[in-house]
């Protein structure tokens, strides 16, 4: 099984940007589609976005043109640039296999957006 380790997470205010890394500890990583996942205090944890092998992608409505997900298979390393953060953005960031996680979950990385 491929070990994900999130990171780049923290405190920035409403409207600033951070950019998310998950990290792998194996190359077939870069043959798998990778998601981006994050838990709300007191909510499920939910997809924000994800990315296929070959780099498609598709955005839903509520982080269009404000995140973007990419990747480095190289580096084996998925990126998530979010831009004009939100409040209600803040959560424990992880990233799994798409389209159906793995039951293992890293450490997340926090995501703290204050107003």
């Amino acid at each position: 099984q491929v070990q994900l380790v999130e990171s780049g997470g923290g405190l920035v205010q409403a409207g600033g940007s951070l950019r998310l890394s998950c990290g792998a500890s194996r190359s077939v990583f870069s043959f798998i589609a990778i998601g981006w996942y994050r838990q709300a205090p007191g909510k499920q944890r939910e997809l924000v976005e994800g990315i296929t092998s070959g780099g498609s992608t598709n955005y839903p409505d509520s982080v269009k043109g404000r995140f973007t997900i990419s990747r480095d298979n190289a580096k084996n390393t998925i990126y998530l640039k979010m831009n004009s953060l939100k409040h209600g953005a803040t959560a424990v960031y992880y990233c799994n296999n798409l389209p159906v996680p793995w039951g293992s979950w890293g450490q997340g990385t926090q995501v703290t957006v204050s107003s």
